[in-house]
C-alpha cells in the first residue's frame, strides 16, 4: 500500500542518484516516487552530462566525501560501472610548462577567468603557487604520459595516491542512474515546476508546467527533493545559489594514437603573451579526450535547453591544450557545451537536509559547484536515509544543513 507520495525535482545527478537509492530502499514499496524534469531531452542534460566526471577521494567537504566514494566503488561493482559508465581509477596530476603556438591574437579577449574551485578539496584549501610546486615536488613527467611534450614541461606533480582519484563519464552514469531507478518503479515526468505546494507547514505538492499542453498541473507529495542545481533557486528563491557557466570540449584523437589514463590540472605559459591558462584534461576510457576552461557569469537560462555556447570560449580551450600536445592538437573536436554549476554564494556548501523553516517534507540537495558528479551518491544515500528513516545514518552533515543558509 502507498503511504507516501515522494517527488524529485531535477533529473542531474544528485536527483538520479537520489531516485536510485529510494527506489533500492527496504520501505520503496509503500512509496510512489516520482522524478519530473524540466529538459524536454530528459535527464542529464546540464553539468551532470557534460562534466569532466572526476571522483576523489581527496574532494571536498570531507563530510559527505568519504561517504561518496565508496558508494561510487559499490555502485561500480554491482552495475558493471566499468562497461556501463566508464568507470576507472585514474592517476592525476598537476603539470605545468610552456605551450607552442598558443592563442591567435584575437581570442585573447574571451571572457571566462572564474575558477571552477577543483582545487579547494587539495590540502591547504588552494592550489600550489608556481614557485611552490616547481622545485620542491617535481617528480618529472611520468614514463606513460606520453601525449604531453617532455620538451614543454617544468614540473609535474602527483596530486593524490593510487586508488585516490577515479572517474566516470557524467551522462552514462547519471542516465544509468536513471535507468536503473526506473527499474525498480520511478515514475518520470517532462515539466518546469514554478512552486512547491504548502499546507498546514508541510510540503503538499509541486504545481509545473506541463511542456506539451503549456498548462499548468499539480502533483500530490508529502515529500519533495529540490535537486535543480543551478536553478533551484528559480523554486526555493530563498537558497543563497548563484550560477556559473562552464565550457568544454572533447577530442577524438586520430585513429591508433593510445591516450593514457591521467587528469592534468594545467598551468600552461605562453611566453610570447605573457599569459597563463588553466585547462584540466582528462582521459577516457574510450580514448575520448574531455577538457574544461575556467568559468564566466553569463546569466542563467530559463532552462537547461536554452544555455548558450560560446564557441570562442570553445576554441580558446583547444588551443590552449593544443599547445602542449600534438596527440590533442591532430584529433577532432566532437563537442562544444556549456554548462552552469551552483555554487553556494554565503561560501561553504552544498546544501543537504531538511529545511523544515520553509516547509516540513522539504529536503534540499544542491550547491555542489564542480564536485556534484563526486558526491553525487553520498548525497543521495543521505537524502534516502532522511527521506526514508527520518535521520542519517552514513554522516554528519550538521555543516551543510538548509538550517545553515536559509
Amino acid at each position: 500500500m502507498t503511504s507516501r507520495e515522494i517527488v524529485i525535482i531535477g533529473g542531474g545527478i544528485i536527483g538520479c542518484t537520489t531516485a536510485y537509492y529510494l527506489t533500492h530502499h527496504l520501505s520503496a514499496s509503500t512509496a510512489k516516487i516520482t522524478l519530473i524534469e524540466a529538459s524536454l531531452n530528459g535527464p542529464a542534460q546540464g553539468a551532470s552530462g557534460k562534466a569532466g566526471g572526476l571522483v576523489a577521494r581527496w574532494a571536498y567537504p570531507k563530510e559527505i566525501v568519504d561517504v561518496s566514494f565508496e558508494e561510487h566503488v559499490k555502485l561500480a561493482a554491482e552495475h558493471n560501472g566499468k562497461d556501463r559508465w566508464g568507470w576507472r581509477y585514474v592517476k592525476c596530476g598537476s603539470w605545468q610548462g610552456r605551450g607552442e603556438e598558443l592563442v591567435p591574437p584575437e581570442q585573447q579577449g574571451v571572457k571566462g577567468n572564474k575558477s571552477l574551485e577543483k582545487e579547494l578539496g587539495l590540502p591547504g584549501g588552494q592550489k600550489p603557487t608556481r614557485q611552490s610546486r616547481r622545485p620542491k615536488n617535481s617528480e618529472g613527467l611520468p614514463d606513460d604520459l606520453l601525449w604531453v611534450k617532455e620538451d614543454l614541461t617544468d614540473s609535474y606533480t602527483a596530486m593524490a595516491k593510487d586508488g585516490n582519484t577515479a572517474q566516470v563519464h557524467p551522462y552514462l552514469f547519471t542516465t544509468s542512474m536513471f535507468e536503473l531507478a526506473k527499474d525498480r518503479g520511478l515514475n518520470y515526468l517532462n515539466g518546469k515546476v514554478r512552486t512547491i505546494l504548502k499546507k498546514d507547514g508541510s510540503v503538499s505538492g509541486v504545481e509545473y508546467i506541463n511542456p506539451a499542453t503549456h498548462e499548468t498541473e499539480r502533483l500530490v507529495a508529502t515529500d519533495v527533493i529540490l535537486a535543480a542545481g543551478a536553478w533551484s533557486p528559480s523554486i526555493v528563491d530563498e537558497l543563497p545559489i548563484t550560477a556559473t557557466r562552464a565550457h568544454s570540449i572533447t577530442i577524438r584523437p586520430k585513429e591508433g594514437i593510445t591516450i593514457a589514463p591521467y587528469v592534468l590540472f594545467t598551468e600552461i605559459e605562453d611566453p610570447q603573451a605573457s599569459t597563463r591558462s588553466s585547462p584540466e584534461i582528462y582521459a577516457r576510457p574510450d580514448n575520448e579526450v574531455y577538457a574544461c576552461g575556467p568559468g564566466d557569469d553569463e546569466p542563467l537560462p530559463p532552462t537547461v535547453d536554452d544555455v548558450v555556447v560560446d564557441q570562442a570560449s570553445c576554441e580558446l580551450i583547444h588551443s590552449h591544450v593544443s599547445s602542449i600536445s600534438e596527440q590533442l592538437r591532430d584529433g577532432t573536436v566532437e563537442r562544444r557545451q556549456a554548462c552552469y554549476l551552483p555554487t553556494v554564494s554565503t561560501g561553504g556548501g552544498p546544501i543537504i537536509g531538511e529545511a523544515r523553516q520553509i516547509a516540513k517534507g522539504l529536503f534540499i540537495g544542491t550547491g555542489h559547484t564542480c564536485w556534484g558528479i563526486s558526491n553525487g551518491p553520498g548525497t543521495a544515500r543521505v537524502l534516502t536515509e532522511l527521506v526514508m528513516d527520518g535521520k542519517v545514518k552514513c554522516a554528519n552533515l550538521k555543516q551543510m544543513n538548509p538550517s545553515k543558509y536559509l
